[in-house]
């Protein structure tokens, strides 16, 4: 590879890694659409179920007019999913038992995030070389 000295280190890493070589075949800069959809397909088979947004523990009071744990200043602890739906904030209870399967639903949902960003360039330039190679 040369030498990249007009570019940013961080465009040289990303330019370095899509170069790096896939454990498909021999080189990244190789491989086709279909290529990265059966990649993107694999890797994502793993990661569901898939949530998006945020679980938060909250503590607060009560309606109740004379809770003694609200009186006390203890409170009330709950966890709490927070998203959004068509521009328009949501919260949704989550109790204490079903914590453990949210949370690694919403791990799921960022790794598979992160698995979109990574298939968008190689998709366009996969699509980019197959068409100027008069393959579509």
């Amino acid at each position: 590879m040369g030498v990249y000295k007009s570019y940013s280190p961080s465009i040289f890493l990303d330019s370095y890694v899509w170069a790096l070589p896939h454990p498909q075949m021999t080189s990244a800069r190789y491989e086709s659409s279909s290529d990265v959809v059966h990649w993107l397909q694999n890797e994502a088979a793993g990661l569901w179920p898939a949530l998006l947004g945020s679980l938060s523990f909250r503590k607060s009071r009560c309606v109740r007019p004379n809770c003694e744990a609200c009186r006390s200043g203890v409170q009330h602890s709950r966890y709490v999913l927070y998203g959004r739906e068509n521009g328009r904030r949501f919260a949704v209870y989550v109790p204490e038992d079903l914590v453990a399967e949210v949370r690694r639903s919403l791990d799921n949902g960022r790794a598979l995030q992160d698995l979109l960003q990574q298939a968008a360039p190689r998709y366009v330039k996969a699509l980019k070389r197959e068409q100027a190679s008069g393959k579509s």
